[in-house]
């Protein structure tokens, strides 16, 4: 594909379905990260497809049942309500593909912090921080991605 720099490593995953807001938000560093990541995913294939689904809980489940993973970019109320129901679904054993939060400028710090505090406060089971994934930067997210799947099914 066009415009890819070489020497970038491919993610070993073959899907993942990546959440991100509609708007680019007031930070140039938000869609550098997105493209970055984009470099980093696609492999010079045609990205993507398009099936016609009844309505939102089935255009989900259809995101979740063909994704080895998930990564979150800096967005609104979509972005977080569809982030936040794939680590719900973990934690029900729903599936068990790993969930990564891409942390530009610390855009997710609040909500691991508000974690934490469920954690603290007997709401959130410790054993389900390893849910989500934290990185700043795309190559070391996919690196997280990655060493978490290879450990959950080695030792889960």
């Amino acid at each position: 594909m066009e415009g890819l720099e070489e020497g970038l490593p491919r993610s070993k995953f073959k899907r993942i379905c990546v959440f991100c807001g509609s708007r680019t938000g007031y930070r140039s560093s938000f869609s550098d990260a997105a493209l970055q990541l984009a470099k980093q995913l696609i492999s010079g294939q045609s990205v993507g497809e398009v099936r016609i689904v009844a309505d939102m809980h089935q255009r989900k489940a259809e995101m979740a049942r063909n994704s080895d993973a998930f990564i979150a970019l800096p967005g609104g109320y979509g972005t977080m309500e569809k982030v936040l129901e794939i680590i719900a679904w973990a934690q029900l054993g729903i599936h068990d593909k790993p969930v990564g939060v891409l942390n530009v400028d610390g855009y997710y710090n609040s909500l691991v912090e508000l974690f934490g505090k469920g954690v603290e406060k007997g709401f959130i089971e410790h054993s389900a921080r390893h849910i989500l994934l934290l990185a700043d930067s795309p190559g070391e997210l996919i690196n997280k991605m990655e060493v978490y799947l290879f450990f959950f099914l080695f030792f889960f």
